[in-house]
C-alpha cells in the first residue's frame, strides 16, 4: 500500500500544476521518488496516528459537517506530511492538498481491498484491536448472545419474498434456506396498525405503546399544534408520552444502542436518533461507536463521498429515463430530492452500518438500527420498480457485511431483521383527479378552491433526517404554526393533513372532536362530498347516536361496534381493518374526519394524498403487511394460526426474545401480562435514554389500548 501510495503521489504531481515533489531548481528522478516515498509514508502514519485523535475532538460536530471537514483536515495532514520531509523538497497549494489527500485515501482503500489486507487474518486482527479499544477497562463481555434488530424501512413482506426469489437478496435467501442449505431464520408476517408508518410502528416496537398516534401528522386541538412524527420536537414528545404511559424505558434499556431511529428505545448509546436531535449534545447523547467508528478512517469519508456523487448521478439518470419513456405513475424528482436520496441510501446507511459494527465489537447486548434507503427510493420510484430493487440488493450486502463482522465480535449475535410497514403502489390523488384532498374539503365546505391544485408536501422520513444531521430546524412550513386567530364570530378554515393515503380533517375553532351531526349542521355538503368521491374509500367520524360511524359511497353507514357483522365500506381493505379503525377511533387526538383513500384489492393500488407513487400511512394493500425475520434458535414469534397484529405486539415478541437470550435481567415492560413468556414479577425499568425517568408513586399504566 505504501508503494501504491508513492506511485499515486508521483502521478498526481505530474498531473496537478500546484503539486510538486522537487525543488524549484529541479531534482533527479531518484530524489523525486524518494520525496514521494517519504511523503506517502508520512501521510499514512499521520492518518493512522493523528487522525483518530482529531476525530475524537470533533465528536460534537454534526454528522454531515464532520463528513465535509474530513476532506479539509485530510488535506492538512498532507500539507504536514510534505513539510516534514527532511530533504525540504516539494510543495502543494492548500486547495490542491485536499484533492491529493482525497485521491490517495481512495486509492489506499481500493488497494487494501484488492490485496485482501482487510480479509482473513489481517482483518480479524484489526477487528479485535477495535473491539479491545472499545471495551477498554470495562467489565468483561457477557457470555450470553447479543441481539441485533435491523429494520429495513418500508420493505413489505411480499416485496422481500419477491426480492429473494429474483436473486436480489442472496444473504436473506441463504438464511431462509432458499439456496439449498439449511434454514437459519424463519419469516413471519405482521400486520400494522391503521397508521402504517414509521412513527407509529417504531414507537410501538421500541417503547411498547403507540397509543394516540393516529397518523404521520395530525392536529392536536388542546395545544393548537400539528404533530409530525419525523420532527425532532414531536418525536421527543411522543417518546415521553409512551414512556409515561408504560412506565418503562424501552426495548433497549439493558446495555442497548439505537442507530438511525426516530426514537431511542431507552438505549444509552444513540446515533442519528431524531428524538434527541434538538437536545444539546453531551457525553450521554453522542455515540463514540457511531461517528468515531466511521470517520476515524478518512478513507470512509472518501468512499462515502464518491458513492454519494454516484447516487446523485444515478437518480438523475433514472428520473430522466422515466420522463423520456413517460413512465406512469410518476412524481417530480427534481430539486433537492437527488441529494436527499443520496443521503438516505449512502450516508445514513454507511454511518448506521458502521455504528452497528462498532456496537458488536463493543459487545453490546441489544442494538436496533433503521436503514431507510428502500423507503425513500420506493416513495418516488414505486415499491416494485427496478430502482427500488437495486436498493434492496445493496441493503442485502449490508446485511452480509454485518453478519461477517459478527463472527469477530466478543460474543455471539442473533440477527433479527424486520420492517415497520410496507408500501402500496398507485398514482397520487392529485394526478388522477386534478385536485388535492384539501381542495375537495374546501369545495365541500363551500370555500373557494384554487384553480390549480397545489402539491402536498411529501412526508418521507429521510428529508428531515438530513436536516437533523445538520442540526438545522426541522419544520414543515405552516405545520410549525398554530392556526391563525380568527375574528370573534368567524369560523376558521379546516386543517387538512395528509399521511400517505390517509387524510385528516380538523376544525380548529371547535375545542372537541366534532360529531357527524355537528359537521352536517355546519357544512351539510362536506361528508357526502367526501364519501361519494371515487378516490375516497371510507370516512371515520364520531357520532352522537352510535359513538362512531364509518361512512362510504351511496349513503353507506356502519357504526364502529358493528363492523365485524357488516364491514360495509371496509370490505375491500381485508381482515383486521375493523379492529384497526375501532382502535384509532378511541384515540384522544383522532381528527374530526379521518379519510382513507380508495383501494383496489385486485392490484393493491391506493391513491396517496401526498406526492408519492409508493405510499404508506393508511389502510389498503401491501403497506399493512410488514415482515419479521428471526433466527430459528429463538421461539416462534406467534403460536401457529395466530397473527401478529400491531407494533405493540411486535414489541412484546422482541422483548421475549431478549429474555430468552439474556435472562431475567432484561427489563419487563408494562405490557408483560400480555405475553405469557415474560416474567411479570421481574423488576421494572424506569430508564430513558440512559437517565432515570421519574415515575410517580402509585403510577398504574393504562393497558386498555
Amino acid at each position: 500500500m505504501w508503494a501504491v501510495s508513492t506511485v499515486t503521489m508521483l502521478v498526481l504531481a505530474g498531473v496537478l500544476p500546484d503539486f510538486r515533489l522537487q525543488s524549484p531548481d529541479g531534482d533527479s528522478a531518484t530524489d523525486i521518488a524518494m520525496t514521494a516515498a517519504v511523503g506517502a509514508g508520512a501521510f499514512g502514519l499521520l492518518s493512522a496516528l493523528v487522525w483518530p485523535l482529531m476525530v475524537r475532538l470533533l465528536l460534537l460536530v454534526p454528522a454531515l459537517v464532520l463528513g465535509l471537514l474530513v476532506f479539509f483536515l485530510n488535506g492538512g495532514l498532507l500539507l504536514l506530511a510534505i513539510d516534514v520531509n527532511p530533504a525540504g523538497r516539494g510543495g502543494v497549494a492548500p486547495e490542491t492538498a485536499v484533492v491529493v489527500a482525497a485521491v490517495m485515501s481512495a486509492v489506499a482503500s481500493a488497494t487494501g481491498g484488492a490485496l485482501a489486507v482487510r480479509d482473513d487474518d489481517a482483518y480479524r486482527r484489526r477487528l479485535y484491536r477495535l473491539a479491545d479499544r472499545r471495551r477498554g477497562s470495562g467489565p468483561p463481555c457477557p457470555a450470553d448472545p447479543g441481539t441485533l434488530f435491523l429494520q429495513l424501512d418500508g420493505v413489505g413482506h411480499d416485496v422481500l419474498l419477491a426480492a429473494v426469489d429474483s436473486g436480489a437478496m442472496p444473504t436473506v435467501a441463504r438464511w431462509l434456506g432458499r439456496d439449498g442449505g439449511s434454514a437459519t431464520h424463519r419469516l413471519a408476517l405482521w400486520r400494522t396498525d391503521w397508521s402504517s408508518q414509521t412513527g407509529a410502528s417504531q414507537l410501538g416496537i421500541l417503547h411498547g405503546s403507540n397509543h394516540d398516534v393516529p397518523a404521520f401528522r395530525w392536529y392536536e386541538k388542546d395545544s393548537g399544534e400539528v404533530m409530525v412524527c419525523n420532527r425532532p420536537t414531536s418525536a421527543a414528545e411522543l417518546q415521553y408520552r409512551a414512556v409515561r404511559r408504560t412506565g418503562d424505558g424501552g426495548l433497549l434499556s439493558l446495555d442497548g444502542a439505537s442507530r438511525g431511529n426516530l426514537f431511542g428505545g431507552g438505549a444509552d448509546e444513540q446515533a442519528l436518533v431524531l428524538s434527541i436531535a434538538t437536545r444539546r449534545r453531551s457525553r450521554e447523547t453522542r455515540s463514540r461507536s457511531g461517528y468515531f467508528a466511521y470517520f476515524s478512517d478518512p478513507a470512509n469519508a472518501v468512499r462515502t463521498a464518491m458513492s454519494f456523487v454516484a447516487e446523485v448521478c444515478r437518480e438523475i439518470g433514472q428520473s430522466t429515463r422515466a420522463r423520456v419513456h413517460k413512465v406512469r405513475p410518476r412524481v417530480s424528482r427534481g430539486g433537492l430530492y437527488p441529494l436527499v436520496r443520496a443521503f438516505a441510501t449512502v450516508v445514513e446507511r454507511d454511518v448506521v452500518v458502521a455504528a452497528v459494527m462498532g456496537d458488536m465489537l463493543a459487545g453490546r447486548t441489544s442494538v436496533y438500527a433503521d436503514l431507510v434507503a428502500y423507503d425513500e427510493v420506493a416513495h418516488h420510484s414505486g415499491p416494485g420498480g427496478r430502482d427500488a430493487a437495486k436498493v434492496l440488493g445493496r441493503l442485502d450486502r449490508s446485511l452480509s457485511l454485518i453478519e461477517k463482522v459478527a463472527e469477530h465480535a466478543p460474543r455471539a449475535y442473533r440477527i433479527v431483521v424486520l420492517s415497520d410497514h410496507g408500501q402500496s403502489p398507485g398514482e397520487t390523488f392529485r394526478t388522477r383527479y386534478g385536485l388535492t384532498l384539501g381542495d375537495l374539503v374546501r369545495a365541500g365546505c363551500g370555500l373557494p378552491v384554487p384553480r390549480r391544485a397545489r402539491r402536498t408536501r411529501s412526508g418521507a422520513e429521510a428529508r428531515n433526517a438530513v436536516r437533523a444531521a445538520l442540526h438545522r430546524p426541522v419544520e414543515e412550513g405552516a405545520e410549525q404554526q398554530r392556526p391563525a386567530d380568527t375574528p370573534t364570530g368567524r369560523r376558521s378554515e379546516p386543517i387538512v393533513l395528509a399521511s400517505g393515503n390517509l387524510g385528516l380533517v380538523s376544525f380548529p375553532d371547535v375545542p372537541h372532536r366534532m360529531t357527524r351531526e355537528e359537521i352536517d349542521a355546519r357544512h351539510p355538503a362536506l361528508l357526502p362530498t367526501l364519501a361519494n368521491h371515487p378516490g375516497v374509500g371510507f370516512l371515520l367520524v364520531r357520532s352522537e347516536r352510535h359513538g362512531g360511524v364509518v361512512l362510504g359511497a351511496r349513503g353507506a353507514e356502519v357504526p364502529v361496534d358493528r363492523l365485524d357483522e357488516d364491514p360495509g365500506p371496509l370490505a375491500p381493505f381485508g381482515p383486521g381493518a375493523a379492529d384497526a379503525v375501532r382502535r384509532t377511533h378511541a384515540f384522544p387526538h383522532t381528527a374530526d374526519i379521518m379519510v382513507n383513500s380508495f383501494h383496489d384489492p385486485a392490484d393493491g393500488e391506493v391513491l396517496a394524498f401526498e406526492e408519492q407513487i409508493g405510499s404508506h400511512g393508511g389502510l389498503g394493500g401491501a403497506q399493512s403487511r410488514a415482515f419479521l425475520l428471526s433466527p430459528v434458535v429463538l421461539s416462534a414469534p406467534a403460536a401457529e394460526g395466530t397473527e401478529i397484529v400491531g407494533a405493540e405486539h411486535v414489541h412484546r415478541v422482541l422483548r421475549r426474545w431478549l429474555r430468552e437470550s439474556n435472562g431475567p435481567q432484561v427489563p419487563v415492560g408494562a405490557d408483560a401480562d400480555a405475553d405469557a413468556d415474560v416474567d411479570a414479577d421481574a423488576p421494572r425499568s424506569n430508564v430513558v435514554d440512559g437517565a432515570p425517568f421519574p415515575v410517580a408513586d402509585g403510577f398504574v399504566p393504562d393497558k386498555s389500548a
